[in-house]
C-alpha cells in the first residue's frame, strides 16, 4: 500500500502556497501580515502556534457543478462543508458555507478554513441576463485538468501519495489564481456590474479568485490602530460584538476593496473586489447564547450588549457559551450578517438591494451534494470530550 499524505499536512502546505500567492498579488495583504505578527507578539508571546498560521480565504462560484467539485477538491485537504449562510437577506445575492476542518486534531494541526459562496441566479430578475449569465458560466473550467485528475485518485485510492501531494496542492493554487483579463467584454461586464458588482465579480472572470484572505489577531482594536497608523485605508467600524473582556463569536476589519487594472477583449478597464482583512476569534456561543446575541445585535446599539454577561463564570452559569475543561471553546465559523457586511462596506458606492426570495439551504445542498453540518453540534461534541 502506498503511504498516503496526512490532509492536515496536505492542507497546511496549500494555505501556505495560498497565502504566499496572495502576497505575490495583493502586497497590503503582506503589510497586514506584519501588522498582526507585531501585535501577536505584544499580546501574547507565548500564544499558540495555530494562531500564528491561521488563515480564512473567501471565493465566489457561479454555478452548483463548480460548487459540488470544490467540495470534492477541500475534502482532499480535509475540510467538510459547516454551516449555511444566506446572505440574500443582507442584499448579497449569495449563499454560502465554510469550508472547514472539524476535528480537536485536525483543528490545532491547521485551521485554514474558506467561506465559499454560490451566486444565486435566480435572484436575477432581468431573465435574458440570467441566461446570458448561464451561457458564460458554461463555457468556463475553474479546476485544471491535473487538479481533476489527482481529486479522482484520491477518492478512488483513498489518498494522495507525496508527488501527487504535492501536485495537487500545485494544480489547485491554479483555481485561487488572479487574471486580470476578464472573460467578457466591457459592455457585459457593465451590465453584470449594473445589476449587482459581486454579480460581475463571479461571472466575468476565468475563476474564483481568491478575494480575500485573513489572519487571525488576538487583539483587533490594537491592529486597526497600527493600519491606520501605516496610511491603510481601514474600515472605519470594526465589524461583529463590542470589545468585551471575554471576547465573544468573531471581529473582523478591513481594508476597502483594491480597483485593479483588468482587460476586456484587450480593452483597458478596471475592477474592484479584492481587499485584506484581520480576525479576531473569541468564544463558541450556545445555541442560548446565539439567540441573545442575534436579539441584542437587531436593536442597533452597542451599549445594549451590557445585557451580556462579560465573565467566564456568568457566562457558563447562564449557558451562553461552550466550554471545556473550564475554558471557552474558540469559535471557528461565521456570521452571516458579518459576511455579508464585510462584502457590503469593501465595495464603496454599491447600493442596498432587497431580496424577497427565502432561504434556500436545500437547493444549496443539493448542488453540493451533501448536506451541510450544523456547527453548534461541532461545539457541542467538544465540549463533551474529557
Amino acid at each position: 500500500m502506498p503511504a498516503f499524505v496526512d490532509p492536515d499536512l496536505i492542507r497546511a502546505r496549500f494555505a501556505a502556497a495560498l497565502s504566499d500567492m496572495y502576497r505575490a498579488e495583493v502586497p497590503l495583504y503582506a503589510d497586514l501580515l506584519d501588522i498582526v505578527g507585531e501585535v501577536n507578539l505584544r499580546t501574547d508571546p507565548a500564544a499558540p502556534e495555530r494562531v500564528a498560521i491561521e488563515r480564512h480565504g473567501a471565493i465566489r462560484l457561479g454555478t452548483g457543478a463548480e460548487l459540488a467539485m470544490m467540495a470534492r477538491a477541500f475534502s482532499v485537504l480535509g475540510m467538510v462543508p459547516v454551516g449555511y449562510y444566506d446572505l440574500a437577506v443582507a442584499g448579497v445575492p449569495v449563499h454560502s458555507t465554510a469550508f472547514r476542518p472539524v476535528t480537536e486534531e485536525a483543528l490545532a494541526a491547521n485551521p485554514f478554513r474558506v467561506f465559499c459562496s454560490l451566486l444565486r441566479i435566480e435572484l436575477i430578475e432581468d431573465a435574458a441576463l440570467r441566461d446570458e449569465i448561464t451561457a458564460i458560466l458554461a463555457r468556463r473550467a475553474i479546476f485544471t485538468p491535473e487538479a481533476l485528475d489527482l481529486i479522482a485518485t484520491a477518492e478512488r485510492d483513498g489518498g494522495l501519495d507525496e508527488g501527487a501531494a504535492q501536485a495537487f496542492v500545485t494544480a489547485l493554487l491554479e483555481t485561487f489564481r488572479w487574471h486580470s483579463e476578464a472573460t467578457v467584454n466591457a459592455e457585459t461586464y457593465a451590465r453584470l456590474s449594473a445589476q449587482h458588482r459581486l454579480i460581475a465579480d463571479i461571472v466575468a472572470f476565468k475563476g474564483p479568485h481568491i478575494n480575500h484572505l485573513t489572519p487571525r489577531t488576538l487583539d483587533i482594536d490594537a491592529a486597526q490602530d497600527e493600519m491606520r497608523a501605516r496610511g491603510i485605508d481601514a474600515k472605519a467600524v470594526i465589524e461583529g460584538p463590542p470589545p468585551r473582556k471575554i471576547p465573544i463569536l468573531l471581529r473582523q476589519t478591513s481594508f476597502k476593496a483594491l480597483t485593479e487594472a483588468v482587460r476586456f477583449d484587450g480593452e483597458a478597464g478596471q475592477h474592484t473586489a479584492r481587499f485584506g482583512e484581520i480576525e479576531q476569534r473569541g468564544a463558541a456561543l450556545t445555541p442560548k447564547g446565539r439567540a441573545l446575541y442575534d436579539r441584542l445585535l437587531a436593536l442597533g446599539d452597542p451599549a445594549v450588549f451590557e445585557a451580556f454577561p462579560d465573565d467566564l463564570p456568568g457566562l457558563v452559569r447562564d449557558g451562553l457559551i461552550y466550554v471545556r475543561n473550564g475554558a471557552p471553546i474558540t469559535y471557528e465559523d461565521f456570521l452571516p450578517v458579518s459576511a455579508a457586511g464585510i462584502f457590503q462596506s469593501n465595495l464603496a458606492g454599491e447600493a442596498p438591494r432587497a431580496y424577497g426570495e427565502a432561504s434556500s439551504q436545500a437547493e444549496f445542498e443539493a448542488a453540493l451534494g451533501r448536506p451541510t453540518i450544523d456547527p453548534f453540534d461541532l461545539y457541542a461534541a467538544l465540549a463533551a470530550l474529557p
